[in-house]
C-alpha cells in the first residue's frame, strides 16, 4: 500500500489555472497506486495550516502551486523531522521546478515522480534585524529595491500576461525609479560593502522572475546564500543588460557585484519591502542565514542541468537521515512498506 500523500493546491496559481489543471493531476497520481488526498488553499495562512497538519500525520506533500506556496510550505515543514515535500509547477514562473530540472507542465512532472528522490535543500530565512527574531523561510531567491516594485507590479499584473508579468513589472518599475543606496554586511560582524543603485538580492537558488538566472551560481546544498548587488548604471544601459539575467551572464558587467556569506545584513537609505519566493516577507533593516539541509524534497535524479548542487543525487540513495544499509530504494519513491 503507497504511503499517504497530501496533494495541497493554490486554485488561484497562475490567475486559475492550477485548480483548473488539479483534477487531471489528482487522476494522474491515483493512477500511480498512490493514496492521495487533496486540499485547496484559502492563502499562504491556511497552506501553512494545511501543510504543517499533513507532515504531522506523516503524509507526503505535494504543491500544485508556484514558488511562493512552496516556500510557504517549505518553512512549515522545516518544523517537522521526516517531512517531505514534492513540487508540481503550478504557478507563473516556477523558477524552482526550473532548477530543479522538474518537468514544466504538472503532468509531465507527474509522470516523472517514480525517477525522484529525496534529499536535503537548504532554505534562506529572513530574521527582522531591529527585533532580533527570527522569520520565514524561502527556498529561491530574496530582494529589495527596484526588484521590491517589480514584485508588486507582477503581483498585480492581469493573469492573462503569464509568465510575461515579470518583463513588464521591470519596464513598469523603470519609469519612476529612483536609485537607492544600499549597505550590506557578510556574515555579522565582518565585511561590509555600501553602493547606490537598483538592487540587492540574497539568492537561496539561483532563477527568479520567470527564469532569470539572477545568481547562476548558487548552490541548494552548500549552507550559503548568493548575495548580488546591482549598481547603478544608467536605464537605458540597464534595459540592454535585462537578456543577460536569463543567460547569468550579467554577473560578469561592471555593474554587478557577487558575494558569497552565511548570513547578510541589509539596509537602505529609504523603506523597501523584502520579497521571497515573490511575496513580501519584511521591511529593511533585515537579517537573512541560510538554513542547512532544512528541508526534504523530491528531485529528479538525473535531472539537474543547471547545477544545482554540490553534490549529485544518487540513484536509490536512502532517505535522509537513514543509513546506506536502507539504500535499498523502493519501485515508487512515494510507495509505503
Amino acid at each position: 500500500m503507497s504511503a499517504p500523500i497530501c496533494l495541497i493546491v493554490n486554485p488561484a496559481a497562475a490567475g486559475g489555472k492550477a485548480g483548473r489543471q488539479a483534477p487531471a493531476v489528482e487522476r494522474s497520481l491515483r493512477e500511480q497506486g498512490l493514496n492521495v488526498r487533496r486540499v485547496d488553499t484559502r492563502d499562504i495562512h491556511h497552506a501553512r495550516e494545511l501543510g504543517l497538519a499533513a507532515a504531522r500525520e506523516r503524509e507526503t506533500v505535494l504543491a500544485l502551486s508556484g514558488d511562493g506556496m512552496v516556500g510557504v510550505l517549505a518553512d512549515a515543514l522545516r518544523e517537522v523531522p521526516g517531512a517531505l515535500l514534492g513540487v508540481l509547477p503550478g504557478g507563473r514562473g516556477n523558477d524552482l521546478a526550473r532548477v530543479l530540472g522538474i518537468p514544466r507542465e504538472p503532468l509531465a512532472a507527474c509522470a516523472a515522480l517514480p525517477s525522484y528522490v529525496p534529499r536535503p535543500l537548504d532554505l534562506g530565512v529572513v530574521d527582522d534585524a531591529r527585533a532580533g527574531a527570527s522569520g520565514h523561510a524561502f527556498v529561491g531567491v530574496a530582494s529589495a529595491g527596484f526588484d521590491s516594485e517589480c514584485n508588486r507590479i507582477a503581483n498585480e499584473a492581469p493573469a492573462w500576461l503569464g509568465g510575461l508579468a515579470y518583463a513588464y513589472s521591470a519596464l513598469q518599475g523603470l519609469l519612476s525609479w529612483k536609485h537607492a543606496r544600499f549597505t550590506i554586511e557578510l556574515d555579522p560582524p565582518g565585511e561590509r560593502y555600501s553602493f547606490s543603485g537598483y538592487s540587492i538580492i540574497v539568492a537561496n537558488s539561483q532563477a527568479y522572475g520567470g527564469g532569470m538566472r539572477i545568481a547562476p551560481e548558487a548552490l541548494l546544498d552548500d549552507g550559503l546564500l548568493d548575495v548580488i548587488a546591482i549598481e547603478r548604471v544608467g536605464k537605458l544601459r540597464f534595459v540592454a543588460n535585462l537578456p543577460r539575467v536569463f543567460k547569468g551572464t550579467h554577473v560578469h558587467l561592471d555593474s554587478v557585484k557577487a558575494f558569497r556569506a552565511a548570513a547578510v545584513e541589509i539596509s537602505a537609505d529609504r523603506p523597501f519591502t523584502m520579497y521571497a519566493d515573490g511575496d513580501p516577507i519584511g521591511e529593511l533593516p533585515l537579517r537573512l542565514h541560510s538554513a542547512p539541509a532544512a528541508v526534504r524534497m523530491l528531485v529528479p535524479v538525473d535531472a539537474q542541468p543547471s547545477g544545482a548542487f554540490s553534490i549529485p543525487a544518487a540513484a536509490g540513495q536512502p532517505p535522509v537521515g537513514e543509513p546506506p544499509s536502507a539504500a535499498a530504494a523502493p519501485k515508487h519513491p512515494l510507495a509505503g512498506d
